[in-house]
């Protein structure tokens, strides 16, 4: 990782005639006698963004975003202040505005310690500069001829390719003094299809941290075309969803967004250390089927959720929140680790150098059970197979959500039947966590699409699980 760290420190802080000497007595202006840390965050983020629309290229744009975040802690409270300019001048104004929480006391001095040694999750590659410009629009255009291809349904394909690379560089009062290069590909596809007067759409995408030659390489971009068309063609032929309690499959993969939003939000420091989430004081008790045990883990090779370290400077880890249905612990940044008295597990993420930390997730997942997906079906006689999720809303205090699938199928005497529309599943997290009695052996992750809200902050997130069986949700549906 030192290579890395001297890497993102050349970009950053050489590059603006930034010294170590100089980031040392900036720390040190920081922390007066009443400041308990501070700490100051360099990034620059380059990225670029196609999107084609029949054909034809609707928008490209590309983007260098670069700047610095100063921060000031004094127990609960936080000074921050940001710029977009990397200069002496901007820092030393950031700083003093950071640090006016904590007027009284003298200057301090920091020593910073020297960089941290991690295993590094990806490879520290542009890839904006993986393609050529020509090459990125003729592979959507190839993917367009495709899609129509597969179908003569097909009447509209919406198709979206983004790249970027994020450059961190973070220094505290602590001693941290490390630096961070990550990549990000995304790759979305939308299709509709239309027959007589009904018309429906079906979407594909993936990603990941690493370059859009793996992509092509593994064919994932006909991949995920291919789905987009099969679940749009699927959605054609749906029935209206029923309405009422009844048992609910949840499919391998994607469908761990339930899981994501419905718990693993519960279980972020900051909500437990204010006492408002359902899962505050709860630290070894029963919380979940013994059935269930849930990860967030940020150390998964090249995965869009992964990083090497957190954006505060901690090595990112493989955190057991649940384990066997009781509960293990929380998700911690360094302040709220500190304000509880416990370790931080790597969980500090921004969406900017102009943006807060915060504990949030990095890759959340439910581990496999032994149950084979056949048997989990087999012991349904009417319930709902619940396989691809759009938005939803939870109330983080009591855990309560709605989910809206777009695609879904009735169970009818063990068989996956016809398929439904206009499925939404209504309940509270720690209600279906209590419910489930069947976990599938056939753990999957979702395939790289994931974007998490926090405090109006978006990070890049993973999701996985194997197929659950819950024995009751409250299911709404149009059927009458």
């Amino acid at each position: 990782m030192t290579d890395v760290t001297e890497q993102a420190r050349k970009e950053l802080l050489d590059s603006s005639a930034i010294d170590s000497g100089e980031i040392n007595t900036l720390l040190g202006r920081i922390m007066t006698s009443q400041v308990d840390a501070g700490e100051i965050f360099f990034q620059r983020n380059r990225s670029e963004n196609w999107s084609l629309e029949d054909g034809r290229v609707k928008d490209s744009s590309f983007s260098v975003n670069q700047g610095v975040g100063i921060r000031a802690i004094q127990g609960e409270k936080t000074g921050f202040a940001f710029s977009n300019e990397i200069s002496s001048r901007s820092l030393q104004q950031a700083s003093d505005a950071a640090r006016s929480i904590a007027r009284s006391g003298g200057d301090q001095k920091v020593s910073l310690a020297r960089p941290i040694s991690v295993e590094r999750k990806y490879q520290p590659l542009d890839p904006t500069v993986s393609m050529t410009e020509d090459e990125k629009v003729k592979l959507l255009n190839r993917m367009d001829r495709l899609a129509r291809s597969l179908d003569n349904r097909v009447e509209q394909v919406m198709l979206n390719l983004s790249a970027a690379q994020d450059s961190m560089f973070v220094c505290n009062s602590q001693g941290v003094e490390i630096g961070d290069i990550r990549p990000l590909v995304h790759f979305s596809v939308s299709v509709f299809v239309s027959q007589g007067n009904r018309r429906e759409v079906g979407f594909g995408g993936c990603g990941g941290r690493y370059g859009l030659g793996r992509m092509v390489e593994t064919e994932a971009f006909e991949g995920e075309v291919k789905e987009a068309v099969r679940s749009a063609i699927v959605n054609l032929d749906a029935e209206d969803a029923p309405a009422g309690e009844m048992p609910v499959v949840l499919a391998p993969g994607w469908p761990g967004i339930l899981l994501h939003e419905a718990v693993g939000h519960g279980l972020e420091g900051d909500f437990n250390r204010k006492g408002t989430s359902k899962f505050s004081g709860r630290v070894g008790e029963q919380v979940a089927s013994k059935l269930c045990t849930v990860i967030d883990d940020g150390t998964i090779a090249e995965r869009r959720g992964s990083l090497t370290i957190d954006d505060e400077g901690t090595p990112t880890q493989r955190t057991v929140l649940i384990e066997e249905g009781r509960l293990c612990g929380y998700m911690q940044d360094t302040l709220n680790a500190r304000l509880s008295g416990v370790e931080p597990t790597g969980n500090g993420r921004r969406q900017s150098y102009a943006h807060l930390p915060l504990p949030r997730m990095t890759n959340t997942y439910m581990l496999g059970g032994e149950s084979e997906p056949g048997e989990i079906f087999e012991s349904i006689k009417d319930g709902v197979y619940a396989v691809k999720f759009s938005g939803g809303q939870v109330d983080i205090t009591n855990g309560s959500f709605v989910f809206s699938a777009t695609e879904a199928y009735r169970i009818v005497n063990g068989k996956v039947s016809h398929p439904l529309r206009n499925a939404t599943l209504i309940g509270d997290g720690l209600d279906v966590m209590n419910k489930i009695s069947m976990v599938g052996n056939d753990f999957a992750m979702d395939h790289g699409i994931g974007v998490c809200g926090k405090e109006g902050q978006g990070v890049p997130v993973g999701v996985g699980q194997p197929t659950l069986k819950v024995d009751s949700i409250r299911v709404g549906g149009t059927a009458a």
